[in-house]
């Protein structure tokens, strides 16, 4: 039904923070391609039914990125699943989704599960310290990418900076590595010009955070990625 390949700008929604109806609305008519809804912690079954109940009430697809077996819900567009690959741990990367399938590997279409290749790059992220990451350099963040797309072939290399305004050489050094694995950047995008800057490279950019601390602002990614994209020949 959605097309990501379609995407290049996505609002993500944390279920464990509080946003009014009206924000919610100019959030979901803003002309954001996708609601992301996913966290780190605080997420329950509750409030994502929650927020997913009210995002569904507009006309875009709603995914559910996948943090807890505990909060997976039905209804959702699409799932995003995390393999963290620079976690030092394979329960982030192999464990926790194997027991997910486990339990309702019968109930699953397939179809529309997405397997995000995930490399957090904000030590002081709370997602960083939870999956026991270990910082990588220049050279691992290459190496993971090529993994993403040449080992795994997964369809997103997700660039998380979670919280802190992102390097735009790496992301351009990381796009020019992948052929066919989408890259999505997020992390610490507070302005148009942030956002114009990551769109240039990244296929995807995720707008998070500014969202509950400046909604002005966060409303403005919106036309700024879809402008950048334009100029550069159109939809990734």
């Amino acid at each position: 039904m959605y097309n990501i390949n379609e995407w290049d700008h996505v609002f993500k929604l944390d279920p464990n923070k509080t946003i009014t109806d009206r924000d919610l609305q100019a959030v979901c008519t803003s002309g954001t391609d996708a609601i992301i809804i996913g966290g780190t912690d605080g997420v329950t079954f509750e409030n994502v039914t929650d927020l997913q109940e009210r995002v569904q009430r507009y006309d875009l697809p709603c995914v559910l990125e996948v943090s807890d077996i505990e909060a997976i819900a039905p209804g959702f567009d699409k799932y995003f699943i995390p393999l963290v690959l620079n976690s030092q741990y394979k329960r982030w990367m192999l464990d926790v989704q194997h027991q997910a399938v486990k339990e309702y590997g019968d109930l699953i279409d397939w179809d529309d599960m997405v397997t995000e290749g995930y490399c957090v790059l904000n030590p002081e992220a709370k997602v960083f310290k939870k999956t026991d990451c270990t910082l990588p350099d220049k050279q691992d963040v290459q190496a993971y990418a090529q993994m993403a797309e040449h080992v795994f072939r997964l369809p997103v290399f997700y660039m998380e900076y979670s919280g802190m305004y992102g390097d735009p050489e790496r992301v351009k050094e990381i796009a020019s590595e992948l052929k066919h694995t989408k890259l999505v950047y997020g992390g610490g995008i507070r302005s148009r010009e942030q956002a114009q800057e990551m769109s240039v490279y990244a296929d995807v950019i995720v707008v998070g955070n500014v969202i509950y601390d400046n909604l002005e602002v966060a409303l403005q990614t919106v036309e700024a990625v879809k402008s950048t994209k334009m100029k550069d020949g159109g939809p990734s």
